[in-house]
């Protein structure tokens, strides 16, 4: 051991050392070294032999049966000998069938039959019949019970295409993308919709503007200012194809119409095919799903509603939706009677007395006639209601509703009373404070907010959020490259808007959002969404939308399935979500990315392309971001469904 020590200080000293080293003791390092390499190299095989050997032994060196567990692999057993095999299988064992272009994966979620290609689960027409058909119940939203669920994937009929881009889609639409001819029919001379070849075209008109909305609009911006910002929030009551709304945007005035599902053959399905905000939709025992106070203008075009009857409560509706100071305007019968009185084929005693009945309700809402010309009649609702409360101790006319929240519009039932507007302590202030004009209105504070009418939210906080979402738009179209693409999409929707950030930071594409506030929300802020000048609806997504399936080419969802995760199905939510999307539409979720892995595995079962990404402040965030793309498939050619019949 002494000799050993020395040796190895001497050859410390020697490789240490800054002198130059003597020839014989670099030759004892040499040798040292070949002789350690030399014992681990020996070592190592006798281990590896050792192993052999034992693990032969064990089974009296018959042949080795050993299993290897693949991560993520089904488990693969192979034989082995006692000599090992160097052939290598590189070979794939795992195959998936590639679907052809149209059509869709037979062993992932179920497709419907090509019969449902338009169903609307709350607006089907054989379910409505079960409910009475007084002031219209049968044509609100019934919906399916939960055994009645369909949970499979909505076609889209063959011969589906994209629709053509904005504003070019307000002109004209594919005929395979809505199947249906009878408005060309009924509506031929009135100039709705026209069918060419394989598109149809929609020149602009309408029952009450035979020289086209655009006229028909320069006619009513004779009456009303237009054009200073102060309208920028519309409502269109029985609207057809939407033409109304289609030609206010360009104005800047945005317009949400709607009209029942079966009055006319998918004509809001139409609107919506033209790039046209719409939802299905009827005045009749329930409250129209916004809150008080959203809009600047609503407006008639011989809507055929009753105005007059049941004491007047579709109008009192009316006046719940309309903004102080706020516009209503009727054009068709009765208006101008005198004039078209044959034409309508009515006597003049009913058209006189329709007219005057609109005129004493629209009285008992405190509304004054602003203005009528030619074949339209004006209405202004009041600012503030200081005058309307003394009236009403002398004329015992229409009670103010009480204790009823005024916002409150899901399955809420419609009353004859007048909603009162917010208390003003002088005759020139404006109930719930006064709205910048537009394009300020955006980003100026509500006034929900600035009045602390909406606890726990200050303008502070506003502030921030309209900053945070430009920051997160931005980042999407860094990973959505669809979304990046201007005229790309036209129909949005933000499935929980909040404040309305998402749709603020998306006013410069040429797009429109549907923000929806849903009812399970902790603080209801839909009535914040219009002040700001967008436009939205209350939803519980527990159950469908009141809209067409593919409706939307974009659908944007913060925390909902977080917020509906022991309330509902997730699969349910997605189906929903699958049924109102277009073929090669997007969507992004943003979530716990526990909630989103669960929701991947749903939606790759429903043929979209999904991957998660992570957070715009990164990959430490555990709120993680699902981009998808819905597929392009749609229902087989009619004869290859006669065929599967046979």
């Amino acid at each position: 051991m002494a000799n050993s020590s020395s040796f190895l200080s001497i050859l410390f000293q020697n490789c240490t050392s800054k002198k130059p080293n003597k020839p014989f003791p670099r030759l004892y390092f040499l040798t040292f070294t070949i002789f350690l390499c030399t014992f681990f190299y020996f070592l190592g095989l006798w281990q590896n032999s050792t192993t052999t050997i034992t693990s032969a032994a064990k089974n009296q060196y018959s042949t080795a049966t050993t299993t290897i567990i693949r991560p993520n692999c089904p488990q693969t057993n192979f034989t082995s000998t006692s000599t090992p095999s160097t052939a290598l299988d590189f070979s794939a064992h795992h195959h998936v069938d590639i679907p052809e272009q149209t059509t869709a994966r037979v062993n992932h979620a179920p497709v419907c039959d090509v019969s449902l290609s338009e169903y609307t689960p709350c607006e089907d027409v054989q379910r409505s019949l079960k409910f009475p058909r007084e002031n219209l119940v049968y044509r609100e939203r019934h919906c399916p019970e939960k055994n009645e669920i369909l949970r499979c994937r909505i076609p889209a009929p063959f011969g589906y295409r994209v629709p053509p881009r904005w504003p070019e889609s307000r002109d004209w639409a594919w005929y395979a993308n809505v199947p249906h001819k009878e408005l060309t029919i009924e509506k031929k001379n009135q100039n709705w919709v026209h069918f060419e070849g394989d598109r149809f075209r929609f020149p602009g008109g309408g029952t009450m503007f035979p020289r086209g909305a655009g006229a028909y609009i320069d006619d009513i911006g004779k009456l009303i200012n237009l054009k200073d910002g102060s309208i920028r929030t519309a409502l269109d009551t029985g609207c057809g194809v939407a033409s109304w709304g289609a030609y206010l945007l360009p104005r800047n005035i945005i317009a949400v119409s709607f009209a029942p599902r079966d009055t006319h053959e998918a004509q809001v399905q139409f609107a919506l095919e033209r790039g046209v905000p719409a939802l299905i939709g009827v005045i009749a025992s329930i409250r129209l799903p916004y809150p008080s106070r959203s809009f600047d203008m609503a407006h008639c075009s011989r809507c055929l509603i009753p105005w007059g009857q049941n004491e007047g409560i579709y109008l009192a509706e009316v006046d719940r939706v309309l903004r102080p100071g706020g516009y209503w305007i009727l054009s068709g019968p009765p208006i101008n009677w005198e004039t078209h009185w044959k034409g309508w084929e009515r006597t003049r005693e009913s058209l006189n007395e329709e007219q005057n009945s609109i005129e004493r309700v629209a009285k008992s809402l405190c509304w004054k006639k602003f203005v009528q010309k030619g074949d339209i009649a004006i209405w202004q609702k009041p600012t503030n209601h200081i005058h309307c409360k003394i009236t009403r101790k002398v004329f015992k006319n229409r009670p103010f509703c009480r204790a009823e929240d005024p916002d409150s519009a899901w399955y809420t039932k419609m009353d004859t009373c007048l909603t009162p507007l917010p208390e003003v302590t002088d005759i020139k202030d404006i109930s719930g404070g006064r709205l910048s004009n537009w394009p300020e209105r955006l980003t100026s504070i509500p006034p929900r907010i600035s009045s602390g009418s909406l606890k726990g939210i200050t303008a502070e906080m506003f502030n921030e959020n309209t900053e945070l979402w430009k920051k997160r738009v931005a980042y999407y179209k860094t990973i959505d490259y669809q979304l990046a693409e201007p005229g790309r999409f036209r129909n949005l929707l933000d499935m929980n808007a909040y404040l309305g950030g998402f749709a603020a930071a998306m006013i410069d594409d040429p797009v429109w959002v549907m923000n929806v506030v849903p009812v399970e929300a902790e603080i209801n802020t839909l009535g914040v969404v219009f002040e700001r000048g967008l436009i939205g609806t209350y939803q519980n997504w527990c159950e469908a939308m009141s809209t067409y399936p593919r409706t939307y080419d974009f659908i944007h969802a913060d925390s909902v399935f977080s917020l509906y995760e022991n309330r509902c199905n997730i699969e349910d939510i997605l189906l929903e979500m699958d049924r109102i999307l277009r073929p090669q539409g997007s969507v992004i979720l943003r979530d716990d990315v526990d909630v989103l892995l669960k929701v991947k595995r749903i939606v790759d079962a429903m043929q979209w392309d999904a991957r998660i990404a992570d957070h715009e402040k990164g990959p430490h965030q555990r709120e993680k971001i699902l981009i998808a793309v819905k597929k392009y498939w749609t229902a087989a050619a009619p004869e290859q469904n006669q065929q599967r019949k046979l």
